[in-house]
This record gives structure tokens, sequence and C-alpha cells, in this order.
């Protein structure tokens, strides 16, 4: 049985129908064909009369190129095979049916701006999945349908290149370019497939700076400080990035060690700064010429042009009103500490340097002169001394002085002072140090006991020299001497031994010291010298002469313990006996009396806030006196007072009595009660009070005879009560 050659799809898309046949076969429908294998009775049928092969659905190559089959002729009735079973393949015979894709698309890509005809850009690849061995279906070519002229493309490598020369990126800087690629070689009926490619073309450095002015003109006041920007000018450039990074300098002008121009790396901007001080009445004026180039220049554009610029700058300087100027911005000055209140030290001179030249007034700024030590003439400058100088308390005096202009107060210059006094020999000298000096009592004849020095507030300058001696008094003592080493000290030694201490335990020593100035000055200074009882080594153990006298068995510091135990109890008694002293007994009212403080108001009329004297302490003091009047503060003095007060004896009450007096010896020995007297007034009138009721109706009807006729006496605010009371009960009535 033969095997079926290769399977091509008819115009509808099926395959031929390949044939099998066994010789066995008369064609008398005894045989029957079975075929089975991969895709038997779902891609492929046969016809068991005539071994036809069939295939029931359209086929892909793409999908799958071959199948594997086996076919058998079996005797219809006995259903047995009558030939060997034989096995064949179908191939696939592709067709053209995929067109070709850029499975990397869309592309993007990047050539430098004025690159030669030619340079490759990027290179673009189509595959097609039609079978490549057998016809053209899958051999493609490439064209470019958008982008021309810009750019071409190789139509079978698809590499991109440009087609212009000098393609600028100022001018334009991207390109879309649209890219073909068709199968069967670009024949008709070919498939084909598109992709995007963008060009960016980059920056080389093909512009050159310019400046858009050919000249600037800025003004600036002469009161500017040094480092201020004058102005900020820029050249143009058409390239970024570092393309676009310049260099400014100065090259030329009258102003090159005055102003100085930098770069300012974000903006690329030539910033103009002051490096000296501007002066309007030196010079009015600076011409500057400004050169800006390119960093990085590249050589292949060289033949464009100087890849630099110039331009001028003309700076003009304003007047302003500027404070005086001294002529020197320190002044040292010196003056002897023993120079005379009013003597000139020095003197100091400023101007102003305006074209008006306005006089100068000067004062001291006495934030510098806190005490008050100079002065200064305020039209000359003159320096002159106010007050006794010491260089001891302060050697240098640094005093700024102030210049103003008279007719602009406001413009205040400023100038220094170092005033240096000069020592004179105006002090004594004296022991370097508190010294305590010991002597051994088995000290022997001339051993150094001290050995001392001296101090002076004076600096003479050629050193201190100091000179010692015993003063005339102690030449001739038997105990110590002295002996002047020459190299400003001294030392002091024993004359004899046997110093005891119950005989004596201190020594003063007079010493005589004169330095070596002109005038010399002198002092006594007194040594001060123990007595103490020494180890064998010399070091002194105990210089208490009072050490002889202590008991034998009892030491010095257990009477010190002693002591300090006996203080200690005395001051716990003390704190103890004060405390309970101190201690504040609970208030507790006795249930059979009914006492209360309470503020009774009556409502006459008073003096006011100046009434001091409304309340007469000597009332409650004395029970049996009252005074008649006293002097009131509030009265105008055209009235006439009572020139003493006078005391009248008031009825005798027993129970108010005897309440008050028991309440006045209770707060005299209360030891809570505040320490200086008090008004405590109480809620108790008593049996039978001699006052009775205060009330105005009860006065008229009263048989009282008390006399109110001192009421007029008290002044227009007393009138009413004295018309009530002081007329007696008719005048009330008529």
């Amino acid at each position: 049985m033969p095997t079926p050659g290769r399977l091509a799809p008819d115009a509808a898309g099926r395959a031929a129908r390949p044939q099998l046949h066994s010789d066995v076969d008369k064609g008398d429908g005894s045989i029957k064909y079975i075929l089975s294998g991969e895709g038997a009775s779902s891609i492929f049928i046969i016809d068991e009369n005539t071994g036809d092969i069939h295939a029931t659905k359209r086929l892909d190559r793409e999908e799958q190129a071959y199948y594997t089959l086996r076919a058998q002729a079996l005797d219809r009735l006995t259903n047995k095979p009558v030939e060997p079973e034989s096995e064949f393949v179908i191939k696939i015979q592709d067709i053209n049916d995929n067109e070709p894709r850029f499975l990397d698309g869309p592309y993007t890509a990047g050539v430098p701006e004025m690159s030669p005809v030619g340079t490759s850009v990027v290179q673009v690849t189509a595959t097609d999945a039609d079978d490549p061995t057998y016809g053209n279906s899958a051999r493609v070519v490439y064209s470019i349908l958008q982008g021309q002229p810009y750019f071409s493309v190789e139509p079978k490598t698809g590499v991109i290149k440009t087609a212009l020369p000098n393609m600028d990126r100022e001018a334009k800087d991207q390109y879309l370019l649209v890219i073909q690629a068709k199968d069967m070689v670009g024949q008709n009926g070919g498939l084909s497939g598109t992709t995007s490619v963008t060009v960016t073309l980059s920056d080389v450095n093909d512009n050159p700076p310019r400046f858009p002015r050919r000249s600037y003109q800025y003004n600036v006041p002469e009161s500017l400080p040094v480092a201020s920007v004058v102005a900020r000018i820029k050249a143009a450039d058409a390239d970024i990035g570092a393309n676009a990074e310049m260099e400014y300098k100065i090259v030329d002008g009258d102003g090159l060690g005055v102003f100085k121009i930098s770069v300012d790396k974000d903006t690329q901007e030539g910033i103009i700064t002051i490096q000296k001080d501007l002066d309007f009445e030196a010079k009015t004026s600076y011409t500057l010429r400004i050169e800006a180039a390119n960093k990085d220049a590249d050589p292949r554009f060289l033949s464009l042009g100087p890849f630099s610029d110039t331009t001028t700058v003309k700076i003009i300087v304003e007047d302003v009103d500027e404070p005086p100027v001294f002529s020197s911005p320190l002044y040292p000055m010196e003056v002897s500490e023993a120079t005379q209140v009013g003597n000139i030290i020095g003197t100091v001179a400023a101007h102003d340097p305006d074209a008006s030249n306005s006089p100068v007034r000067y004062s001291i700024d006495r934030n510098t002169d806190l005490e008050r030590y100079f002065n200064i003439d305020a039209n000359s400058g003159v320096i002159t001394t106010a007050k006794s100088l010491d260089r001891e308390t302060n050697a240098v005096h640094n005093i700024t002085v102030l210049a103003m202009e008279s007719q602009n107060p406001s413009q205040v210059g400023r100038g220094y002072v170092a005033i240096t006094i000069l020592d004179i020999n105006d002090n004594a000298p004296e022991f370097a140090m508190d010294y305590e000096t010991t002597v051994c009592e088995n000290a022997q004849p001339g051993q150094v006991i001290q050995k001392i020095s001296a101090v002076d507030k004076d600096e003479p300058s050629n050193g201190h020299q100091f000179y010692f001696s015993l003063t005339t008094d102690a030449t001739n003592n038997h105990n110590f001497s002295l002996k002047d080493n020459k190299d400003n000290t001294a030392s002091i030694l024993t004359r004899r031994n046997g110093f005891r201490r119950q005989e004596q335990s201190v020594y003063y020593l007079p010493i005589f010291i004169v330095d070596s100035g002109s005038p010399s000055l002198s002092s006594t200074n007194t040594l001060t010298i123990r007595v103490c009882d020494c180890d064998a080594d010399g070091v002194a153990q105990t210089c208490n002469a009072e050490a002889y006298v202590l008991p034998a068995g009892l030491s010095t510091g257990a009477l010190i313990a002693i002591l300090a135990c006996v203080l200690t109890l005395l001051v716990l008694i003390l704190l103890i006996v004060t405390m309970r002293r101190r201690k504040k007994e609970p208030l507790i009212f006795d249930e059979e009396r009914d006492i209360r403080e309470n503020i009774v108001r009556y409502d006459d009329e008073g003096g006011g806030e100046e009434d001091t004297e409304a309340f007469d302490m000597a009332a409650l003091r004395n029970l049996n006196v009252i005074r008649d009047t006293k002097t009131r503060r509030d009265v105008t003095p055209e009235i006439q007072f009572l020139s003493r007060p006078t005391f009248k004896s008031i009825p005798d009450n027993v129970i108010f009595r005897e309440f008050i007096w028991e309440r006045l010896k209770e707060a005299d020995v209360d030891p809570c009660a505040p320490p200086y007297d008090s008004l405590q007034t109480y809620a108790f009138e008593g049996n039978g009070s001699v006052a009775e009721s205060l009330s105005s109706l009860d006065s008229i009807s009263s048989n009282s005879d008390q006399n109110y006729d001192y009421l007029s006496d008290w002044g227009p605010r007393f009138k009413r009560l004295a018309d009530m009371y002081g007329t007696g009960q008719e005048s009330l009535y008529s």
C-alpha cells in the first residue's frame, strides 16, 4: 500500500484528498479501509470503501506541520487484515498566511544633531511565522513610510540611517518614523506589518554664546558694601546642558581691581560684585569689557566662528551722604598715670568725604568709657584726661570716638583710640603671700626657718629689684635675723635655740622691703612666727601653747566633743521650751457665757477714710472716764474746737466693768494674742446701760440729762444732730 505524500490545501483552505489503495482490492467492495494514529477520526477520516482520506477542518502549519497516521485494509466479511498495517506521514504544505511582526516595537532612538549622512540610528527587526524554507512567504524587506527625507532604512537589514546632513536640534529635536516590513520579498500580494520609531536629536555644542546687547549700564550707590552684587548679565546659548555652560571674565576696562565677575551655576548668569569700596568723590564711573565663552567647545564646529562673545558694562557710581571718615582707623596714644586732670593726651581728626564737606563735631561713646576718664573737644578732637588714672586698675583704655556731621547729625563716623597708661612707681612692695612661719623648740642658731619674696603692682621697664631688711626696732632682737639673698628673696634665720611655747608661743618680726623705683617706695610687713613642737625631722606636730595646761588624762579632742554635746543639749531644751510657749491652745467657749465678737454699725456720719480717731482706746482701757471731745481732721480750720480733751466721770456699771476687765486680762496673758494693740468689740451692754437706746425717737422722749451742746462745735456735718439734741426738747417742736 503506497504512502501518501504532501498535503496541500485547496482554494478553500482544505487539504487535497490523499488516497490509500491495496493491491488485494478488486473493486468488488470486499475490502474496507481503517485509519488510526495522530488526528485520526478528529482531523482526518478515511472512506472505508475507496480509501480516500479527508481533512475535517482547516489545517495550520504554524500550529502543527506533520501528522503520523497508520492505515490497514481488512476483509469486510472476516474483518481480518489482508495486508500488514502501513504507517505514513502527512506534511502540511505552507501558504503565506502570516504577516511580518515587530516584536520589539515601537522603538525609540537618538542620534547627535549635525550628524553626517548615513549615520546609523537604530536597527528594527520583523519576524514572519511562515515557513522560511518554502517559497518567499517568510522573506521580509523593509521600507520607510514616514520620516523621509530625514531618514532611510536598509531594505534587508532594517538599519535606519540619517538621510540629510546638518539636522539641527535647535530647529527640530524629534522625529517620528513609520517602518514597514513586507514578506514575499516585497512583491504584490505579500503581507506587511509596521512599527513606529521615535528619533530624538541629542545636543552638541554647535552654537556659540551671544550677548543680547552690545552694552549695559547700571547705577550703584557708593555706600554699597564690598561683596554686594552690582549686576547680572547673561549670554544666550541655544545649546543645553553641559554645552551651554559659561565662563565669564573681565578682559578690559578701568574696574579690573574694583569689580569681579563669577558665574551662577544654576542660571549660567555672570554676577558682577564689588571688590573694593566705592567713592563717588574719587571716581564716578567704571567701564568693564566682559567676555563670555563656552567651557567645552567642540572642535568640529570651530569653523562656524569663535565660541565666545564680548559686551561692555558701564557702572555709574551715585553719590550718597556718607558719615565722616577718620584719618586713621586706630589712634594709639600713651599717657603717664601721674598726668594731671585736664592734660592733653592726643588728637583725632575726621572729615566729611562728601562734596559739601560739612563741619564735624566729636564726642566719646560713653559705653566705652563708663567711668568718664577722658573728655574730647567737640570741635578740635583733642582728648584730655577727666579723672586721675591708675595703670594698676586699667592699663589700656579702648575708647570709641564719634564724629558726626553738623548739618546731618544722623551721619556718624566711628574712630578707635587705644590709650596706654604708662607706669610710675606708685605702689610699695609687699609680701608675695601670707606666710605661715613656724620655728621648732629644738631649732639651732643660724637655721633657716622661712624664705620670703615680694610683689609689686608696678611694672618697671627693667624689672623689679627688692631689698629686704629688719626694721630698726627689730635689728637688735635676739631671736631672729634676716639675710637678703639679692634675688628678690630673703631668708629668716634663728639667732638662738631654746624656744619654748609656754614662755612665748608667737613672735612678730617686722620686715622692711624697698623697691628700686625712682623714687623708691617701701613698706613694713610683719611676719608671724609660731613656736611649735617638732619631731626629729623638724616637722611641726603642735603649735598650741595651751597643750601644756590640759589634764594628763584628757585630750583636746575629748574636751571639744564634751562641749559639743553640752551645746546640743542646750539647743534642744530651748527649742522644746519655745515650742511649748508658742503652742496654740484650742479656743473653747463656756456654754454659760454668750460671748460674741460683733461689728456694731451705727448710722452716724463719720469723717471718711481720714477719720483715724473715730474710736478712743482709752475708753476701753479706763472704764471710769470718757473723753469729752476729740479733735477731728474732717472739721474746717475756722471752727473753734475745745482746746484740750477733758474727761468726765461715767456712772459705774459693775457688770460691764467686770466683763471688760475680765476680757482684758485674758488678752494680756494669752500667748497667742497679737503683740500689738487691737480694738475688740463685744455686743454686751449689760443691765441698765447708761446710754440706753440709741434710737432718735426714744431720745426725744428720754428724760436723760445728757448734755449734747458740744455737737454744735463739731462743724456743719453734725449740724442736724446739734439741732436735734443740742437745743433741748422744746426746739424740736418750735
